[in-house]
């Protein structure tokens, strides 16, 4: 049987009986060098008195080991549950307290893990709520489109306007999906940014680039001052998706014949890229929660949008270590500026 195999009892037991065996040879050994028989009785007296002594230190390290167990099992129990925190003397220097403070670490462990689960469950409700939110109304829509058209006799021409609007409905459907899955690669990880020194008048090209057909039907008017061959370290692709959502913005919240503004500027630990424009503006008790994910104001249910757009810019630059502000007044329009570090 192998050693680590043996319980504390058989161990014990074990100890004890070789202790015996070897106190009879080593007495049997003495009576055979002296004969006398004083010298046993004294060196039996002593064995006994040195097993007597042997006895009470083993019962009460098995009763201190078994108190200890006791406690480290209710103490594991209790951090399972989440109920208390491991009780440690922080003065003691024993084995004990050694094993108490690692406890503690595994209790933190064990808590900001269990807190992170919980944050990702909700995170999930929400994001599942929120999906099934966004996608009813156009999904009903289009139901209700397709029902009309196989139920009813309807003209050409109705037929054709039921078509644009189950189009409009269709893009809807693909702009959500295609921003929610945008949103969920970047939040998991599946996507990771890749920062190169790049020059960033390339980066607003293309999102810029993303907004022309819909300013040209607005008639708005653009007007940019970003240096040629200005670089900062970004993610050329994913910063210019972040510059598309704040243009696409103010273009969809600025009137027709309005006035956008984009600007670069280079600071000592910041680029800084500002899109102003001459739109509604946004009141300045909802700023604070304009990023949050599907939020849209009461006052612009009437202009397409879903609100991802906003939570997906701020998203993209912070995994950058920049970050989004934003001034705006009622009625004198919005200014979105991005910061990004130098370093």
């Amino acid at each position: 049987m192998k050693l680590q195999n043996l319980s504390t009892r058989a161990f014990l037991r074990l100890i004890v009986g070789g202790a015996s065996l070897t106190s009879i040879l080593l007495l049997f050994l003495l009576y055979a060098f002296t004969k006398d028989i004083k010298v046993i009785l004294g060196g039996f007296s002593v064995v006994i008195l040195l097993f007597f002594w042997g006895a009470v230190f083993l019962h009460y390290f098995q009763k201190k080991l078994s108190v200890f167990t006791d406690g480290l099992c209710r103490t594991l129990d209790e951090m399972m549950d989440s109920t208390v925190r491991p009780q440690i003397n922080y003065e003691a220097e024993t084995l004990l307290a050694r094993i108490s403070h690692r406890l503690e670490r595994l209790y933190h462990v064990m808590q900001e893990t269990r807190h992170k689960v919980e944050e990702e469950k909700a995170e999930l409700q929400s994001l599942v709520s929120d999906i099934s939110h966004q996608t009813k109304t156009p999904i009903a829509n289009l139901k209700m489109l397709n029902d009309t058209m196989l139920t009813r006799r309807i003209t050409d021409e109705t037929r054709k306007e039921f078509l644009h609007a189950t189009a409009s409905q269709l893009d809807k459907l693909d702009f959500l999906i295609q921003g929610m899955v945008k949103t969920s690669r970047l939040e998991t990880g599946v996507i990771t940014l890749e920062k190169k020194e790049t020059a960033i008048a390339d980066t607003l090209v293309d999102a810029i680039n993303g907004v022309l057909a819909p300013m040209e039907r607005k008639h708005l008017h653009l007007s940019v001052n970003c240096p040629e061959n200005l670089t900062v370290s970004h993610d050329s692709r994913w910063t210019s998706e972040a510059l598309f959502n704040l243009l696409d913005n103010a273009v969809k919240y600025t009137p027709e014949g309005g006035d956008i503004h984009v600007t670069v500027q280079d600071w000592e630990m910041y680029l800084e890229i500002a899109v102003m424009d001459t739109g509604r503006g946004i009141p300045e008790s909802v700023q604070a929660t304009i990023f949050k994910r599907f939020y849209r104001e009461e006052a612009v249910h009437d202009v397409d949008g879903i609100g991802i757009g906003l939570y997906l810019a701020r998203e993209i630059i912070t995994m950058q270590g920049g970050y989004i502000t934003v001034e705006s007044e009622v009625g004198k329009g919005s200014t979105f500026s991005i910061f990004l570090p130098q370093r």
